[in-house]
Parts: C-alpha cells; sequence; structure tokens
C-alpha cells in the first residue's frame, strides 16, 4: 500500500530553519510528482511545492526563494528545507502524490517568538 510518513515539524522563531521529511513505502518516490500541502485560511488546503521525477521543483509564490524541495532516492524520501520562516508558514504540512486521496498524518510546524 502506498504510505507517507512525515516529520521533522517543530516550533521554530520568526527568521529560523526546519527540515521537513516524507518518507515514501509501497512505491518508488522518484517514479512520481510528489508535493507539499498545508491548510490554508478560508481553503481545504493550500499547494506549497512540487518535486518532478527529473528533479524539476515549483513552488507557490509566497515560500520562492524560501524553501527548497528535494530527495533522497536511496531512503525513498523527500526533503522540505524551509528557512526564513514566518508566522504564516505555520501549519499542518502534509506530501501527497499528485492527484492522488492518499495523505499522511502530516506534521506541525509552528512559528512564533
Amino acid at each position: 500500500q502506498v504510505q507517507f510518513v512525515e516529520s521533522g515539524g517543530g516550533l521554530v522563531q520568526p527568521g529560523g530553519s526546519l527540515r521537513l521529511s516524507c518518507a515514501g513505502s509501497g512505491f518508488s518516490l522518484s517514479d512520481e510528482i510528489m508535493t507539499w500541502h498545508r491548510p490554508a485560511p478560508g481553503k481545504t488546503r493550500e499547494w506549497v511545492a512540487t518535486l518532478c521525477p527529473g528533479g524539476a521543483t515549483f513552488y507557490t509564490d509566497s515560500v520562492k526563494g524560501r524553501f527548497t524541495d528535494s530527495r533522497d532516492d536511496a531512503k525513498n524520501t523527500m526533503y522540505l528545507q524551509m528557512g526564513s520562516l514566518n508566522p504564516e508558514d505555520t501549519g499542518l504540512y502534509y506530501c501527497q502524490i499528485q492527484g492522488s486521496t492518499t495523505w499522511g498524518q502530516g506534521t506541525q510546524i509552528t512559528v512564533s517568538s
């Protein structure tokens, strides 16, 4: 079965950094278009970033230049390096195969002084 385990969240001060992990099982992460999402006010969720099998990345405007999406094929794990964090980045972050309905448990990021 396709399964995800997100980790790496926590409490961080504004301007700080965190690295999120999305460990996949039951599929090869490098063969799929992978995405990160988070809840947002007035929405069920907000798209944050995409990592394609060939290595191309895409980001929502609010995180461009601050977040970097990548993967480690040997570990079948995707990473989201988050820098220059601000309170608007607070939320429960999920990874997913694009277009699927399977989600992990998410990992919570709280940016506060």
